[in-house]
């Protein structure tokens, strides 16, 4: 950081959402030897937001404190007596010494000089087509392999850096507001595509051993390394068959477990873990949704539609959904664009017959559920049938008697055919947003805004979409 350039600190700033202080730097020509150099009072006159002073500060002060604390460690390591081995060998050294040097990283990680036509393309502000986005996730893809000496496992400190710093320098790639998540995935499914033909490099073979990936197929055994061709043919093409096998009997049990009344859920749970690459390759190549529910039925459960989901993306989608009711409810019934609406007046005119706290908080949040998508403008037809046939084959509600507490139905449909009965509005809401990421369905447009919206803050995303 010593060494920066003016322009390398602009970036910096940039990358940890300081942007607006970039052209204030650029008038003080504050270096990298500068930034380090400032104190509290020049922070004071250069930042006028006391939160960004806090912010910028504390990003120093820990940037010195990485260095002095690697500073006295290596002086440590130079001067250990030969008494004190664990000194300079022991394992929280190594601990250290990597997560400085991811720190190293993220702190200097500058964009690649992307190609002539690459850069034609984005001179003109334009989203580039399918074609175009790959050649830019093989050049970051590229880049950040050198960047981490050869590595072909960045953390997901280091995907959201690279990210953000391409979404900053070119902000019509974050297409309505969901192009994070979109160029993020697109990242590491492309490491994933590097890695899968590697079969010599080192950290790669451990990593696919200690996931399981692809076992018992790259590799001869040695017994058949010895036998002839036809028998060595034989050989390889048995663990695959094995595989085959045991995954019909995985896809039998469960089939037979579904008709059960008392199901076994812990061993569901395993057999579902097991059979995900297949299920996620089917749903890739775009099978029919009758056929991959024939063989996976337990995915027509709220609790395994919110585990796949949770599998994919390491967020608990039901959790999520009744913390954003609860924050969102009272505000969205409080807009004056759905003051109108008949769920509006509908839900008026429930609330004057019941004096219980808890129905009458379970029916605003139904309310506030139905409501979303008026709120953006959006196709309500597309979110939710209210006591009306189903009529759209993309994901969708179908809610009958939506504020009776003793008959009130919620149902995903997919295909216009029912795929499960849900609980209640917060259940139903987890489960809509679940099956367009577990069945790999695109959003409609005009119902876009809307589930950008909870996608955002299903995602924790920086920058989350808020209510108009």
């Amino acid at each position: 950081m010593e060494n920066w350039s003016v322009d390398q600190v602009c970036n910096w700033l940039r990358q940890r959402n300081l942007g607006e202080l970039v052209p204030k730097f650029r008038e003080e020509e504050v270096s990298g030897a500068a930034l380090l150099a400032l104190n509290d009072r020049m922070v004071q006159q250069l930042v006028k937001k006391i939160g960004h002073q806090a912010v910028l500060m504390d990003l120093i002060n820990k940037y010195q404190q990485q260095k002095s604390g690697l500073e006295s460690l290596t002086y440590c390591c130079k001067t250990a007596s030969p008494e004190f081995p664990e000194v300079i060998s022991g394992k929280n050294l190594k601990s250290f010494f990597a997560r400085y040097k991811t720190l190293q990283w993220t702190s200097s990680y500058a964009l690649p000089d992307f190609p002539y036509d690459v850069k034609c393309i984005l001179a003109e502000k334009k989203c580039p087509d399918h074609s175009m986005r790959i050649r830019i996730i093989e050049f970051l893809q590229a880049d950040m392999t050198k960047y981490l000496e050869g590595s072909l496992y960045p953390n997901s400190q280091q995907y959201n850096i690279v990210v953000n710093a391409l979404l900053q320098a070119y902000p019509f790639l974050d297409e309505d507001g969901n192009g994070f998540l979109l160029w993020k995935r697109a990242l590491k499914d492309r490491f994933k595509y590097v890695r899968r033909p590697i079969e010599d490099d080192e950290q790669v073979l451990r990593n696919k051993c200690k996931f399981g990936h692809r076992r018992g197929q790259t590799r001869k055994s040695s017994f058949a390394e010895n036998k002839p061709d036809d028998v060595q043919v034989q050989a390889e093409e048995e663990p695959v068959h094995l595989e085959g096998s045991a995954m019909d009997v995985h896809i039998k049990w469960l089939k037979e477990e579904y008709m059960k009344t008392q199901r076994n859920w812990k061993e569901v749970d395993n057999r579902m873990n097991v059979t995900i690459e297949l299920r996620r390759k089917m749903i890739s190549n775009k099978a029919p949704l009758k056929d991959i529910l024939r063989l996976f039925p337990f995915l027509r459960c709220p609790y395994q539609l919110f585990r796949e989901f949770q599998l994919l993306t390491h967020m608990d989608i039901y959790k999520k959904t009744v913390e954003i009711l609860e924050i969102y409810s009272e505000n969205i019934l409080s807009l004056y664009v759905v003051r109108n609406n008949p769920i509006n007046i509908m839900l008026q005119e429930n609330l004057k017959r019941h004096t219980e706290e808890d129905i009458l908080k379970y029916m605003k949040t139904t309310a506030a559920c139905l409501l979303l998508p008026d709120v953006f403008g959006d196709d309500s037809s597309l979110f939710a049938a209210v006591n009306e046939e189903v009529k759209v084959v993309t994901p969708v509600l179908e809610v009958k008697n939506p504020f009776n507490v003793n008959s009130c139905e919620f149902a995903l449909y997919v295909g216009r055919e029912e795929l499960a009965q849900l609980d209640d509005c917060t259940m139903a809401l987890a489960a809509l947003v679940a099956a367009f990421h577990v069945f790999d369905i695109p959003c409609p447009k005009r119902i876009h805004r809307t589930l950008n919206f909870l996608e955002s803050l299903v995602f924790e995303v920086r920058s989350p979409a808020s209510l108009p």
